[in-house]
C-alpha cells in the first residue's frame, strides 16, 4: 500500500502563546493527518495550491482505503471459495486423481484414497495402472494414448483392484490439461458402478432366461406396444409368418376378419385395466390357410405401475380342436351315417319340447324303421347294409327343413323331429303327414349300392325297401321326452302291423 511522508511550512515559528494553546502530547498537523486543517489555518498563509493539494491527497487516501477494503474482502472470498472447493474436491462422491503424462499419481482426493484403499499421502507417486485389473490394463492404456494424441476425453468401464486386492467395477473418465509452461497432466475421475453392473447382469440373465423360454416354448411369444404393434416376436413365429420382418407391424392383421374386432377389444381392455385375457380365435397364414389359436395376455408395467407393454403367449390349438371335434363326433354323432346319435337326439328333443311350450305351437316326432333290412344284411353282408343306411340317412336329411333334426336311433331305425308346426293340432297333423309322405316316397326309391373291394373291383347291388313311420304330436307342458319317443314307437309298430310301408299317428284308431 502506498504511504505518504510528514510535511512542514516555511511560515514564522509559532509564538509562545500559540504553543501554550496546544494540548499536551499533541503534534503538529501533517498533510497526511486526517485532522481538519481549520486548526492550523491561522498559522498557514492562505494558499489555493496548498488547499488543492491537501484535498487531492485526502481523496487519494480515501480511494486507497476503499481499494484496500475491497482487496481484503476479495481475498476473504477467495479463501472461502478455495475452502469450499477443497471441501467439495475432497468429499466428492467420485474419486479424482491427477496423473502425470507417464501415468503417475500426483494428486488425489479423499474419495480416491478410500476407493483405492490406500492412505491419501501414500497415493502420490504411485502408478495409476497398479490399481487397474490386469485384464483391463490394455484398454486403459489405449484410452490414455488416444487422449494424449487427440485431446478428446475418453471413458470406459473397467475393474479397479484396491490396495488390499478387492476388485470393483468403475466408470473411468479421462481428460487432459496443459499448464502455462507446457506440461501435460491427466485428470482421472472414477466412480463405483458395481451395483449398476449387478443390475445389468441380473437383467441380462433375465433376458437370457426369457429368450431360452421363448425359443424353446411350444408356442409363440410376442411383446406388443400400446398400439398393438410387435416389439418382439419369438423365433417360433417364423412358422406362422414366414421369414418376413415383423418388428413394428400390427399384430391384428393376421387375425381372421370375423374375430379381429373381438381380439382388438380384448387387447384394449388389457391396456386400460392391466388385466390379461384368454382368447380363442382364427389366425390366417400367408398361404391363406387358417389355424385355431389360443392366446393369453399380461400387462408389463413400469416402475410407476403404468402399463407400457403387453406380453402375449399363443398356442396353435388346431389339432386340439380337431381332436375335440372327433370326440364330440364320437359322443354325439353316429360314426356311420354322421347323423346325431341317441344322446344328441335326446338333447334336441328336450330343446324342441321347451320351444313348443313357449310358442304354443305343436311339434312332431317321427320314428322310422326300414322294412326288409335284415334280408339285405343276411344276403350281401353288413358292408352292403351299411351302404344302405348311409344312403337312407342322406335321403332323410334332404327331405326335411334345416331347422328339423334327423338322428339314427340304432340299427335300421331313424328319428325325425319337426319343430314349430301350427298351433292347431289338426293343421299340425296335416303338415306332419305331408313331410312323412315325402320321406316315405324318398326312402322307397330303388338303391344302387356299390361295394368296392380291395382288388379295386366293385360290386353293385340293387335293393328295394320301404319304411314304416310312426308319428306323435306334442306340445303339452307335462309331456316328457321319453313319452314322446314311446308314443312314436308304438305308432310305428302299428304301421308295421298294418302291412308296413305305412304312416301311423299315435292315438289313431287301430285298423
Amino acid at each position: 500500500m502506498h504511504q505518504c511522508k510528514e510535511t512542514t511550512t516555511e511560515s514564522s515559528p509559532l509564538t509562545a502563546q500559540d504553543h501554550s494553546r496546544q494540548s499536551p502530547g499533541t503534534t503538529e498537523p501533517t498533510l497526511c493527518d486526517s485532522t481538519p486543517l481549520s486548526s492550523t489555518s491561522k498559522a498557514l498563509p492562505p494558499s489555493d495550491a496548498v488547499q488543492r493539494a491537501v484535498h487531492k491527497l485526502r481523496l487519494h487516501q480515501a480511494e486507497l482505503q476503499l481499494q484496500n477494503d475491497e482487496l481484503r474482502r476479495t481475498n476473504e472470498s477467495l479463501e472461502m471459495a478455495r475452502a469450499r472447493y477443497v471441501n467439495l474436491y475432497e468429499q466428492a462422491p467420485m474419486g479424482y486423481c491427477t496423473l502425470s503424462e507417464s501415468g503417475l499419481i500426483t494428486q488425489a482426493n479423499c474419495t480416491a484414497a478410500t476407493m483405492l484403499a490406500m492412505p491419501q499421502n501414500d497415493l502420490c507417486g504411485q502408478p495409476f495402472g497398479r490399481f487397474i485389473h490386469i485384464e483391463d490394463q490394455n484398454s486403459v492404456y489405449r484410452h490414455r494414448k488416444q487422449l494424449l494424441v487427440s485431446g478428446e476425453r475418453q471413458s470406459c468401464e473397467l475393474r479397479i483392484t484396491q490396495f488390499d486386492g478387492t476388485t470393483f467395477w468403475a466408470n473411468l473418465l479421462l481428460t487432459a490439461a496443459q499448464d502455462p509452461i507446457g506440461e501435460i497432466s491427466i485428470h482421472a475421475a472414477f466412480n463405483d458402478i458395481s451395483e449398476h453392473k449387478k443390475v445389468e447382469d441380473s437383467l441380462r440373465e433375465q433376458g437370457d432366461f426369457f429368450r431360452l423360454i421363448a425359443e424353446n416354448l411350444d408356442g409363440y411369444v410376442a411383446v406388443l406396444d400400446l398400439e398393438g404393434k410387435r416389439v418382439y416376436n419369438s423365433p417360433s413365429y417364423t412358422l406362422l409368418l414366414g421369414d418376413r420382418q415383423s418388428f413394428g407391424t400390427s399384430s391384428f392383421v393376421e387375425v381372421h376378419p370375423h374375430d379381429r374386432e373381438r381380439v382388438m377389444q380384448a387387447f384394449q381392455d388389457t391396456v386400460q385395466t392391466g388385466i390379461g385375457r384368454r382368447l380363442e380365435y382364427r389366425f390366417v397364414l400367408p398361404d391363406g390357410s387358417i389355424r385355431q389359436m389360443e392366446s393369453r395376455s399380461g400387462a408389463i408395467r413400469d416402475n410407476d405401475g403404468h402399463v407400457r407393454r403387453v406380453a402375449v403367449v399363443s398356442f396353435d390349438i388346431t389339432e386340439r380342436k380337431q381332436n375335440e371335434d372327433q370326440v364330440r363326433q364320437l359322443a354325439f354323432v353316429d360314426p356311420l351315417t354322421k347323423l346325431p346319435n341317441r344322446r344328441l337326439l335326446n338333447d334336441r328333443l328336450t330343446q324342441t319340447l321347451a320351444a313348443s311350450k313357449r310358442s304354443g305351437h305343436f311339434s312332431a316326432l317321427m320314428f322310422l324303421d326300414l322294412d326288409n333290412f335284415k334280408p339285405l344284411n343276411d344276403t350281401h353282408g353288413h358292408a352292403v347294409g351299411d351302404l344302405l343306411l348311409i344312403e337312407a340317412a342322406a335321403r332323410l336329411k334332404s327331405s326335411v327343413r334345416e331347422m328339423d333334426s334327423v338322428a339314427r336311433f340304432g340299427g335300421d331305425e331313424f328319428v325325425v323331429i319337426l319343430a314349430g308346426l301350427e298351433s292347431s293340432q289338426a293343421e299340425s297333423k296335416a303338415q306332419a303327414t305331408i313331410v312323412a309322405e315325402k320321406i316315405r316316397a324318398a326312402l322307397c326309391k330303388p338303391y344302387l349300392l356299390v361295394l368296392a373291394h380291395e382288388t379295386q373291383a366293385t360290386t353293385t347291388v340293387e335293393h328295394h325297401c320301404s319304411v314304416s313311420i310312426g308319428v306323435s304330436l306334442f306340445m303339452d307342458h307335462d309331456t316328457k321326452a321319453d313319452d314322446i319317443l314311446k308314443w312314436a314307437d308304438i305308432a310305428m309298430y302299428q304301421a308295421k302291423d298294418d302291412g308296413r310301408n305305412a304312416i301311423k299317428f299315435y292315438g289313431d284308431p287301430v285298423a
